[in-house]
């Protein structure tokens, strides 16, 4: 097999992304063959990070709005990651890969606090490590936990996985004639407003060097492909 072209990754999967078709809930065939496939990064000897999303299940600023307290909205946000985490190291355990969850709030019963060094042992021993609950406070989304985790963990790239299959200068659901980038800087996607992260998780990013791969989930072997040096998806980096 290829010489993975990253040797430490941080995966992000937005929790819609897990749901498949159904946009709401689990859809474990999805997640069995994302499941596949990160078995097969830890075969090629690549450490993997997991941050996924919780918007399969609740939205905070989306759903809570004008309902629920944003900061507990968010809060509700973050269980919601918590759950899918643990379904996702269900999977993986059935598919016969070593993880770890670890939780940014406290959920002794069933995962571990997240905790930097140990987080790092861990994929230094060939553990998949899932980051949940975000970084643990409200009014920051779960790409800013990814890139935040990618920061503290030494991550050589941020895989983001979405429903879209690369940066668009405009909505390509909306505009047929959107134009999809290659590469573009983190200034670019700032200036332009791109839905690609939010602006907070896109300056961190930025400030800390992390190259941003975005892709679509929809063929999760576009995963194996991205590490092989694949051209795939679209990568956010510096000029």
């Amino acid at each position: 097999m290829d010489e993975p072209k990253y040797k430490r990754v941080l995966l992000k999967i937005s929790g819609e992304a897990l749901a498949g078709e159904k946009h709401l809930g689990l859809d474990f065939q999805v997640m069995g063959q994302v499941a596949d496939v990160i078995r097969q990064c830890v075969e090629m000897g690549v450490q993997v990070g997991i941050v996924i999303g919780g918007g399969n299940f609740w939205r905070g600023v989306k759903n809570g709005e004008g309902y629920i307290e944003r900061t507990r909205a968010d809060h509700m946000g973050m269980l919601a990651t918590a759950m899918n985490c643990m379904a996702m190291a269900d999977v993986l355990e059935q598919k016969g890969v070593d993880v770890r969850v670890q939780t940014a709030l406290e959920i002794k019963e069933v995962a571990e606090p997240y905790i930097r060094a140990r987080a790092i042992r861990h994929l230094e021993k060939g553990r998949v490590v899932i980051f949940g609950c975000g970084i643990g406070s409200p009014f920051f989304s779960t790409d800013t936990a990814a890139v935040l985790r990618a920061a503290e963990i030494g991550a050589d790239v941020i895989l983001l996985a979405k429903n879209i299959d690369g940066v668009y200068d405009c909505d390509p659901a909306k505009f047929a004639e959107a134009k999809k980038f290659d590469s573009i800087t983190y200034d670019d996607v700032l200036a332009r407003h791109l839905s690609v992260m939010d602006s907070t998780a896109t300056s961190l990013s930025m400030d800390n060097h992390i190259p941003v791969l975005v892709f679509a989930l929809k063929d999760p072997k576009n995963i194996i492909r991205v590490l092989r040096g694949e051209k795939i998806g679209t990568i956010v980096k510096e000029a």
